[in-house]
């Protein structure tokens, strides 16, 4: 959430920022809101004031109040409870004008309102040959894919992974938490897959994205969309003590989604599913250290594609393309052979103080001192199946069989997939 204070001493600034994500921002609203608030505390101070200044000298005086003095600490009692409604009324209206309101784009962030204007920022080396055999078809005729299954079982845009297919996904994942864990200092963490309603508004997941994701109504619980969500709950409402920062987590979760505007191409084969799997990264930084941590968190992402033998890009995203927390991302892309095509694999982003502000996180950065709102920083690494996709397309030999990347062997006991 963006700052109730900072909006108000520079209304325009903010305008700026949001109208170069395509926003139209209820600025004028925020101010009049806040300058409503402001008034009605003023007022229920002085009627507190002069209600306790009529009590006071009462007091000192030692005598009963007089018929005028009780009419009117009487009325000045139903003055405050009417202003107190009311303020409570515009402290409402003010959180839910606040709320959907994204983040701001930070100034190097490219201007552009689609991902038209998004920026190639790198291209690895490696080949961006194509083959046209495409996953849903080299995968199903090697035994390992059953988009009819899935289909039957859960509906459209569902799928089951068989055999080695299966397996593939498990090392892939297992072999990228160990590398997170084990190389670049990232705790593990399994979360809840179902989430509470207010971490979900911490995160920035609601109420924006209420129509894509999917809840239980029962409980108001929520299908958890990315280990994100989890991850930046972990400290919600909390004051995390001096010295302690940076935290570095990762998580392996499923991700579910509704995926409502979805169409075209990005339908055929697992590509965008109503369920995935992912492995998240999550950082609690000191303001200080955000800009470091996203390009190390960027860093860390490619080293996984390079081991992998994918060749990939990384792509900056304009103001109108980041996310509704982001205020600047790096997406990452591998090249897909037999899709032909570009496939994105991790957004590393930094929310800045944006979520820990929604969550009611913040870090003492010393004892005694006061506390302030920390960073946080999140990026997949890396989301399956698009993974999984680029390497069954990418190592497909001429008699039909997948050779899988030299890294994922000690994890899977095999090197090739073949028809069986």
């Amino acid at each position: 959430m963006l700052s109730l204070e900072q909006i108000v001493r520079d209304p325009e600034k903010f305008r700026v920022a949001l109208v170069r994500r395509g926003e139209d921002p209820p600025i004028d609203r925020i101010v009049e809101l806040d300058s409503r608030r402001k008034e009605l505390i003023q007022q229920a101070d002085t009627d507190r004031a002069n209600r306790n200044k009529v009590s006071k000298a009462i007091g000192d005086e030692k005598r009963k109040p007089t018929p005028e003095e009780i009419t009117e600490m009487r009325a000045a009692g139903e003055r405050i409870k009417n202003v107190e409604a009311e303020l409570a009324t515009v402290l409402d209206d003010l959180q839910e004008t606040l709320l959907p309101i994204p983040n701001t784009p930070m100034e190097d962030v490219p201007d552009g309102v689609d991902e038209d204007s998004n920026v190639v920022v790198r291209i690895s080396e490696g080949s961006t040959d194509g083959h046209g055999n495409a996953h849903w078809d080299v995968a199903t005729d090697l035994g390992i894919l059953d988009l009819e299954a899935g289909a039957s079982i859960s509906g459209a845009r569902f799928y089951v992974l068989k055999g080695k297919g299966a397996r593939l996904q498990r090392a892939l994942s297992a072999w990228m938490l160990d590398i997170q864990t084990e190389e670049h200092g990232y705790t593990e963490i399994d979360p809840p897959l179902l989430i509470r309603q207010e971490t979900m508004i911490g995160s920035g997941n609601l109420p924006k994205f209420k129509d894509n994701l999917y809840r239980d109504e029962e409980t108001d619980l929520w299908l958890v969309p990315t280990a994100e969500v989890a991850l930046n709950g972990l400290h919600q409402g909390q004051i995390i003590d001096p010295g302690v920062l940076p935290l570095k987590y990762v998580a392996q979760t499923p991700s579910f989604r509704k995926e409502h505007t979805s169409a075209g191409r990005d339908v055929r084969g697992i590509k965008r599913v109503h369920q995935f799997e992912k492995v998240e990264m999550f950082r609690y930084v000191t303001p200080e250290d955000s800009d470091a941590a996203l390009e190390e968190m960027l860093t860390e992402a490619e080293t996984l594609c390079e081991r992998l033998g994918l060749t990939y890009r990384v792509v900056q995203l304009c103001a109108g393309d980041i996310g509704f927390q982001s205020a600047k991302t790096y997406d990452i892309e591998v090249w897909s052979a037999g899709s032909e095509e570009w496939l994105e694999v991790s957004s590393i982003s930094t929310c800045t103080d944006f979520q820990a502000r929604r969550n009611g996180t913040r870090y003492r950065p010393e004892v005694g001192a006061s506390t302030k709102l920390p960073h946080t920083l999140n990026g997949s690494g890396l989301a399956l199946p698009r993974i999984w996709i680029a390497v069954i397309e990418n190592g497909l030999q001429e008699d039909g069989s997948v050779v899988i990347p030299e890294v994922i062997v000690p994890y899977t006991g095999w090197s090739t997939i073949e028809a069986v």
